[in-house]
C-alpha cells in the first residue's frame, strides 16, 4: 500500500527539544515537586541500582534523562521538516527547518505551513517513532504555548483511519509492540548512507546550552529529516534520492 501514497502530499519531519532549564536545581520548588512526582519510578530504578548515589545527585540524573523529553518540562528548539517532489530526471527532496530560541515563535512558522500546504484531508505527516514522541509532544507545547492546533494534528474524535500519520517505526514493526528500533539502526540494516554527525541526541541539550550551537543542532535535525526520507522510499520499495537532489533552504 505505501507504493500508493502520493509522496507530494506528505510532509516528513523530526524534532529537537531541550530542558526547559538545563540544570535540575534551576527549577521552581513547585515545579521540583511535580517533576519528582511524575518521575518517581524512574528515580527509584535509579537508587536501587546505585543505592550509594545522593538524592540530589539522583533528581539531578532523572533530569538530564527526562527534562528534554518530556513536554510538561521541556520545550522544541528545531523542527526540520522534508519535501518530496516529482521531476523529469528523478525524486527530489527540498529540506526546511524552524528554529528559535524561542519557542512559540518557531511554532508559529510551522503551524503556518501546515495550515496554508497540509491542510485536507489527502495529506499525511510522516515521522519515526512519531506518533509516540514528535506528534504528541508539538500538540502540547503548541496548547502550551496557547495556540490552536492545526487540523492535521488536532485528532481528538476522530477514527483511527482518519488521522493521516505515518511513522516508519510503527511500520517496521508489523504489529509487534516489544521494542524500540532506532532510525539509526534501520538505516544500518537497509543499507542507507548516513553522514557523520559530530553530536547525538544526547548531546542536544549540552549543546544548546554550553555551546548556544543552535545551527548545529538544526543541522543535525535535518539530516534525520533526509533519513527518514531514505528509509520510507526504501520501505515503499522505492529507489533512494540522489544526494545531488537534496536542497536545504
Amino acid at each position: 500500500m505505501l507504493e500508493k501514497i502520493n509522496l507530494e502530499k506528505m510532509l516528513f519531519l523530526d524534532i529537537e527539544t531541550v530542558p526547559g532549564t538545563y540544570h535540575y536545581e534551576e527549577l521552581n520548588e513547585e515545579l521540583k515537586l511535580l517533576f519528582e512526582t511524575k518521575n518517581r519510578f524512574r528515580y527509584k530504578s535509579l537508587k536501587q541500582e546505585t543505592p550509594e548515589r545522593d538524592d540530589s545527585d539522583a533528581w539531578k540524573e532523572v533530569y538530564g534523562q527526562m527534562g528534554g523529553v518530556q513536554a510538561e518540562f521541556g520545550k522544541i528548539v528545531c523542527i526540520s521538516v522534508g519535501f518530496v517532489r516529482e521531476s523529469r530526471t528523478g525524486l527530489e527532496l527540498r529540506i526546511k527547518s524552524f528554529y528559535h530560541h524561542d519557542e512559540e515563535t518557531l511554532l508559529k512558522q510551522f503551524v503556518h505551513l501546515l495550515e496554508e500546504y497540509y491542510n485536507s484531508p489527502y495529506h499525511l505527516l510522516c515521522g519515526h517513532n512519531a506518533k509516540e514522541f514528535d506528534f504528541p509532544y508539538i500538540c502540547r507545547r503548541l496548547l502550551i504555548n496557547g495556540l490552536k492546533l492545526p487540523g492535521i494534528l488536532d485528532i481528538a474524535g476522530k477514527k483511527p483511519w482518519e488521522i493521516n500519520h505515518l511513522d516508519t517505526m510503527e511500520l517496521w514493526k508489523f504489529g509487534d509492540f516489544k521494542a524500540y528500533t532506532s532510525l539509526a539502526l534501520l538505516c544500518h540494516v537497509f543499507g542507507i548512507p548516513t553522514p557523520k554527525d559530530d553530536i547525538s541526541g544526547a548531546d542536544v541539550a549540552r549543546v544548546y546550552y554550553e555551546e548556544e550551537g543552535l545551527e548545529r543542532i538544526k543541522t543535525y535535525c535535518e539530516k534525520d529529516v533526509v533519513a527518514l526520507v531514505q528509509l520510507f522510499l526504501k520501505m515503499r520499495g522505492s529507489a533512494l534520492i540522489d544526494e545531488s537532489a537534496i536542497k536545504f533552504s
